[in-house]
């Protein structure tokens, strides 16, 4: 059984210098308004903007702070003003579709950056992004790539470009994609979309896939930092060696603190046991990498987010798409002229998909499973993740049609494909809710292989789903619950957010396919 502790203290020093968080400026001040719960969402206070310099609101909150009559809301409301990013003012038209809603919807959720505000946690970008909504203000890694899709099939070809393009210089700058331009996000990163991104911009017309081979390159390096040393059974970051010629991924974040943007909750969770806090919180942040922020895949015990284990987890998708940007690498490498990178890659990514094959897919139940490399064991829980390997196409025909037939009976809800199969658990990322990239991985995935009849039959679920929340209430929502009749979605750190980027990106793009455009 492999060593599940051994490197993984290795990073608990490596504090990025790139940039300083919030928490970085203001220690204590910080920590005291996370804990004296001023505001309702953490987020609020991380994403706030200083009137004066970090040195001397930290000097005029020591001078302050003794004082009997010390108010922390009013120093607060003194020195710090609101996020100017909110995202207010659309009211969709009565008598709008869908399709024109979203189209509308576009210009009221791009944001610029180039003029951000001093000592804010907001990292500049060169172009103009958008934002998923609600308390989601700024730019995030995965979320963009099916934001993307509805962008391309609204004909916002200049606004997808930029998206790209901020991706491209957010890697130029901090060596990866974080997982959104915040600097409290510079120590992780998200799902790896940025080859799915540039495949796009070329499919599109929009631009050459080899215009960012130095920024897929750059990318394909953070992921396997440390791979070289690692012997069996060991990890480093992102990487674990799980036997001679296995070398799969994981997530991980490069600090050991509570998240910034959910402080109060995550260091009142470790009040609750007796775990080390650090193993806690470097699990929750590398679960808020994942995407998945939070589900029972991640958990010991479903209905405890305590036990949660996400580094030790060697999750489908994620090897999935490295798997994609391993075999673009090697296509783009060929194409300029570096024959020796071109052959090394594809090598790469025929031993990465061996390794899924050996590692995550069972054979006995018919679909992939993320991989517990600390016990040696497959995960117990089947989970819409397992689509991956097909929208990214790595699985055989055969494996495909397991996976078909496994979905069709055990993941599909009236709604479209449910997120697990985990129904104990209060977490958003489980049953009974679904997601939009989930939905489009799926029905990819499936179109890929050949099965188009299930493929359409999700894509008609979902989006009879979507449109009726829209006849009721004329708006779009981050997440829905697949059944009819049930109330909004749930779960989770924080309300149901309305926006919202990729269910508009998702459902435009389904939209416009059913009209015999092609989309991604």
């Amino acid at each position: 059984m492999p060593n599940s502790l051994q490197a993984d203290h290795e990073a608990d020093e490596r504090i990025l210098d790139a940039a300083v968080t919030p928490h970085d400026r203001f220690g204590e001040l910080f920590e005291a308004v996370a804990l004296a719960h001023l505001f309702e969402d953490s987020k609020t206070f991380a994403d706030s903007v200083p009137k004066r310099s970090p040195t001397h609101i930290m000097a005029a909150f020591e001078a302050a702070r003794q004082a009997p009559d010390f108010d922390l809301r009013a120093f607060v409301s003194e020195y710090f003003d609101d996020d100017p990013l909110q995202c207010t003012g659309y009211e969709a038209g009565p008598k709008d579709d869908i399709a024109r809603h979203i189209d509308q919807l576009w210009p009221a959720l791009t944001r610029n950056s180039r003029q951000h505000p001093l000592w804010s946690s907001l990292l500049s970008l060169s172009h103009d992004y958008v934002v998923p909504g609600g308390r989601f203000r700024e730019f995030y890694y995965w979320d963009s790539y099916f934001t993307m899709l509805g962008l391309a099939a609204s004909g916002e070809d200049e606004l997808l470009c930029s998206v790209t393009d901020n991706c491209a210089d957010l890697i130029s700058r901090y060596g990866h994609m974080p997982n959104g331009n915040r600097s409290y996000y510079l120590s992780r990163s998200q799902l790896p979309m940025f080859s799915m991104m540039v495949a796009l911009l070329e499919q599109s017309g929009q631009r050459q896939a080899i215009d960012y081979l130095p920024q897929l390159k750059r990318e394909y390096a953070f992921w396997m930092d440390g791979e070289a040393d690692l012997g069996v059974g060991q990890s480093h970051r992102r990487c674990v060696r799980l036997d001679e010629n296995s070398l799969l991924n994981r997530h991980w974040d490069d600090r050991n603190t509570p998240r910034e943007e959910s402080y109060r909750e995550d260091y009142e969770l470790a009040q609750q046991t007796d775990r080390p806090s650090h193993e806690l919180y470097r699990d929750l942040r590398a679960g808020a990498e994942s995407g998945w922020d939070f589900s029972g895949r991640w958990l010991g015990d479903t209905r405890d987010l305590k036990t949660i284990r996400t580094t030790a987890f060697i999750p489908v998708e994620l090897n999935a798409m490295l798997y994609h940007l391993e075999f673009l690498l090697a296509k783009l490498c060929e194409a300029n002229g570096e024959a020796e990178d071109a052959q090394g890659f594809s090598d790469r990514a025929e031993r990465r998909r061996e390794a899924v094959d050996r590692y995550l897919w069972c054979e006995d139940r018919g679909a992939y499973y993320d991989y517990d490399w600390q016990c040696g064991e497959r995960s117990i829980h089947l989970t819409a993740a397992c689509v991956a390997p097909l929208f990214l196409q790595l699985a055989s025909p055969g494996q495909a049609e397991r996976v078909a037939n496994v979905v069709s009976l055990r993941l599909l809800a009236p709604g479209g494909v449910v997120t697990t199969e985990i129904n104990d658990s209060t977490q958003q990322w489980d049953h009974p809710n679904g997601w939009p990239p989930l939905q489009w991985m799926a029905i990819e995935g499936f179109r890929h292989y050949g099965f188009d009849d299930l493929a359409e039959d999700i894509a008609g679920r979902w989006l009879q789903l979507v449109d009726d929340l829209y006849q009721r209430e004329h708006k779009l929502v981050e997440k829905y619950v697949l059944y009819p009749g049930a109330e909004l979605a749930g779960g989770g750190e924080y309300p149901l957010q309305d926006g919202f980027g990729w269910t508009n990106g998702v459902t435009r793009a389904l939209l416009a396919r059913r009209q015999g455009i092609k989309v991604g």
